[in-house]
């Protein structure tokens, strides 16, 4: 019978997890937010006007939806500002 060598086992050293940096946590940021009704129907209007609607969250008449105040929120509003009463 012919022996075949066999390479030694390698060993297998636990490696050390790098040490954690901490970071102190930041006080939340008061973000401005506005406050948007739907006070008419969205019912015979451009079908853009529509889907503008319904991107803002809004579902029905007297439905009121809180939004953080960003130029994309704002152009949106600004589009269907006939059909909304804005607060804040």
């Amino acid at each position: 019978m012919s022996e075949e060598k066999k390479a030694p086992a390698k060993k297998v050293t636990a490696k050390k997890a790098p040490a954690k940096k901490v970071v102190a946590k930041k006080a939340p940021v008061k973000k401005n937010t506005v406050s948007v009704t739907l006070i008419k129907s969205f019912n015979g209007r451009l079908p853009s006007h529509r889907a503008t609607v319904t991107g803002l969250g809004l579902k029905r008449i007297n439905h009121t939806v809180e939004l953080l105040d960003t130029p994309e929120v704002r152009g949106m509003i600004n589009k269907i500002s006939y059909l909304l009463r804005i607060e804040g």
